[in-house]
């Protein structure tokens, strides 16, 4: 790549409050454009994005908000269910975390029925849920009480995983839906059958604390972290250790997400500083980050589903990087 890889984002949304997570769908609604959610200080906005490289009409991006929720706390935490569509008959569903140890599942028609499930069992600060892929009748979440937990849409909990850590990041396998990736804070990442609860593979960080994990969904023998300063990546085929690991961030790396579009793509960011974050864009073959961005006081990271596109939240406004497959 030539020049300087340091850059602004390309696309810019302004928003009405901080933005502490974002989120797009990674599942298709049924048009061309992509499901977008946005959360912060007691709220939740859904959108729907479009990108000029997918509509020659579109001037950069043209973001279309469809709702505005009321959340009682700031959200924490934000998943979407493959149910949302908007085509046919209109539905909206995802699920968020939020400090009072609660989840809360948002069913909407975007307009009249709008229902709210809450669903209490974890004792302590969720960090991540998830929603199974295929039929979305299951939520997956890890917390700092040392479970990952397992519900149906009634709020009825029908798995508990005991951990040794405190839970970080949980992700479901895309067709595979007895499977389950589980990262805890001490640096293990354990996959589960949850037919037997059982772990049937684990990996070693190596190091602690574990910030952040990711199944890469387009090619489930890859798993990459954050722990420290330093990015870590898995070919879980081969050993329980990783297989290649760099530094990236001065301050501590917060969190990793792999490209949806790409197997060899994925970003990683820095725990927000005084006032920027950092963003790197990682190519595999690449020793170097393919591309830097920083957002004001950043929080989130997201990927577009189909575009080599992330987005970051940060202080009143999204900030999207386009970069190169």
């Amino acid at each position: 790549m030539q020049g300087d890889t340091s850059r602004g984002a390309s696309y810019t949304v302004a928003c009405e409050d901080y933005v502490h997570v974002v989120e797009f769908s990674p599942f298709s609604c049924g048009t061309s454009a992509s499901l977008l959610a946005y959360g912060g200080d007691e709220y939740v906005v859904v959108g729907t994005c479009l990108f000029q490289e997918e509509d020659m009409e579109v001037e950069g991006i043209e973001f279309t908000m469809l709702r505005a929720f009321h959340h009682e706390l700031r959200v924490d935490a934000l998943a979407w269910s493959p149910e949302s569509r908007l085509d046919r008959i209109p539905t909206i569903r995802f699920c968020t975390a939020a400090s009072d140890k609660k989840l809360r599942l948002l069913t909407s028609d975007l307009q009249d029925r709008h229902e709210v499930k809450v669903m209490e069992g974890h004792t302590s600060y969720i960090n991540q849920l998830v929603f199974e892929p295929t039929e979305g009748k299951q939520i997956a979440s890890v917390s700092d009480d040392h479970t990952c937990r397992v519900w149906d849409l009634d709020g009825n909990e029908h798995t508990t995983l005991r951990l040794r850590s405190p839970g970080i990041s949980v992700c479901w396998h895309p067709q595979e839906v007895c499977k389950l990736m589980v990262a805890e804070k001490k640096g293990t990442i354990r996959f589960y059958d949850l037919l037997t609860q059982q772990a049937i593979l684990s990996l070693d960080c190596g190091q602690s604390p574990l910030m952040s994990a990711d199944w890469c969904l387009t090619n489930t023998i890859k798993v990459g972290a954050v722990a420290g300063n330093d990015w870590l990546i898995w070919d879980i085929t081969r050993s329980s250790y990783p297989q290649e690991k760099r530094p990236a961030h001065i301050d501590k790396a917060c969190l990793f997400k792999w490209s949806r579009a790409n197997e060899n793509l994925f970003s990683t960011t820095g725990c927000p500083g005084k006032i920027s974050s950092q963003l790197l864009i990682h190519h595999l073959g690449h020793p170097q980050p393919v591309m830097i961005g920083s957002a004001t006081v950043g929080a989130g990271l997201s990927w577009h589903r189909t575009l080599p596109l992330c987005v970051i939240g940060g202080d009143r406004k999204l900030s999207f990087w386009m970069t190169e497959m």
